[in-house]
């Protein structure tokens, strides 16, 4: 079971991580946040980094971070081995949620479950109502209230 660590631009990784926690309460020892300020150093960074990974390593860990070539990725590749630890660049909640949903598989396995996870959970909504629905009352709705069928 890999640890998720996220790292990213403040306030992105904290809020991220409240997220995660409101859908799965007890996903709280095995995922971590590090909101990355404007004014840290690389280093500062990297050593704070360093001591989560550490808290949630098991020995493999999935880093998640906000935009490829920003600093919170360049950290994460300097903690990824390819191994134990792997990083995603472009986090979003459809890919968290789908880490933690299958918490339980191998780190490669999450891997591809985010990455899946990521590009199926976008998709553009449609803005007026669903031509192949329709609305009526419900049968037992002595109000008539409009429900969807």
């Amino acid at each position: 079971m890999p640890g998720l660590l996220i790292i990213a631009h403040a306030p992105l990784a904290s809020s991220l991580k409240a997220v995660a926690q409101h859908t799965f309460p007890d996903c709280g020892r095995r995922l971590e946040a590090l909101d990355v300020l404007p004014d840290a150093s690389i280093e500062e960074i990297e050593i704070a980094a360093r001591a989560l990974l550490a808290q949630v390593s098991d020995p493999d860990a999935l880093i998640f971070t906000d935009v490829f070539g920003a600093t919170p990725c360049n950290v994460a590749q300097r903690l990824a081995d390819g191994v134990h630890v792997k990083v995603i660049a472009g986090v979003n909640v459809p890919m968290l949620w789908r880490s933690l949903c299958y918490a339980d598989e191998s780190l490669d396995a999450v891997v591809a479950r985010a990455v899946a996870g990521a590009t199926q959970g976008v998709m553009q909504v449609a803005t007026s109502r669903p031509q192949n629905q329709t609305f009526k009352p419900g049968a037992n709705d002595q109000n008539k209230h409009q429900h969807q069928q």
